[in-house]
């Protein structure tokens, strides 16, 4: 990683993210030579990457905290995005 270049594991979930959309636009442009597009797509895998562990560690938060019915204590857990 070159010095002007913010630690994955320093940034939150939304600077990433943000880095990652960045990253994403200057490939689609085009205009970026060969061996910059590289080094920018390892960027963004390794940032796709860190997001995507954040989003699974949030998820798995979420189950933990499902409740019974008067909140008064956990009945286990079940995916967020279950009707229910």
């Amino acid at each position: 990683m070159d010095e002007g270049t913010p630690d994955i594991t320093a940034m939150s979930f939304e600077q990433a993210l943000s880095q990652l959309e960045a990253i994403v636009q200057q490939l689609e442009r085009g205009d970026v030579p060969l061996d910059q597009s590289i080094t920018l797509y390892e960027r963004g895998e390794a940032l796709r990457a860190a997001c995507q562990q954040r989003l699974d560690a949030a998820q798995a938060r979420i189950e933990r905290i499902v409740t019974a019915d008067g909140g008064a204590r956990a009945t286990g857990t079940r995916p967020f995005d279950a009707e229910g």
